[in-house]
């Protein structure tokens, strides 16, 4: 059984990829250029998720309005955990979340068929403030992963889930320091 919080993630020993969701014209902007531009809104926060399953549950497996396109974000490890080290969960004090340059909260991941599971994964907010560190220094490439969650979820809608798992990214436990687990754990 997986522990109650813990990221997972597709990582390497440089890289981690996040997932988002974003209208056609986001994304296709954004593969042409090998990073986020306009329409892509600098002025707000922008959400990264390691989890692909949460993302299928968010996104209704890329067929929700404005969520059609699905990226894998490849950003290097060093950002993401600079991320996480500037991070105040959403259910902290409102003014210290109202300040952080970073927001993080836990929701339960999903199954192939979206049920909430027993465990959490990770959600990670970035502000206005840092967006242009992350896309400028931090994303080292983007791919459209769009084809093989449209694949996967006709075969799940056709009682082929198991081989739907096959096209999903294999995520393991992601190592956090000491530091960054305690920063990251839930309180309360």
């Amino acid at each position: 059984m997986a522990p109650p919080y813990q990221i997972r993630a597709d990582y390497d020993a440089r890289t981690i990829v996040v997932y988002q969701a974003y209208s056609p014209a986001i994304a296709d902007a954004a593969l042409r250029a090998g990073r986020f531009v306009a329409p892509f809104s600098f002025h707000r926060m922008t959400w990264i998720k390691p989890s692909f399953l949460w993302l299928m549950h968010r996104s209704n497996w890329a067929r929700k309005p404005g969520q059609e396109r699905i990226l894998a974000v490849r950003m290097n490890r060093e950002g993401w955990e600079e991320d996480l080290s500037r991070a105040v969960l959403t259910t902290a004090d409102p003014a210290a979340v109202a300040r952080a340059a970073v927001h993080v909260q836990w929701d339960p991941e999903r199954s192939v068929r979206g049920a909430a599971l027993n465990h959490y994964s990770i959600q990670v907010g970035i502000s206005r403030h840092l967006i242009r560190a992350f896309n400028d220094d931090w994303i080292v490439g983007l791919t459209d992963v769009t084809p093989q969650v449209h694949k996967a979820a006709t075969l799940i809608r056709t009682g082929r889930a198991a081989k739907a798992q096959g096209l999903f990214p294999a995520e393991r436990a992601y190592p956090l320091s000491r530091t960054l687990e305690t920063l990251l754990g839930p309180r309360g």
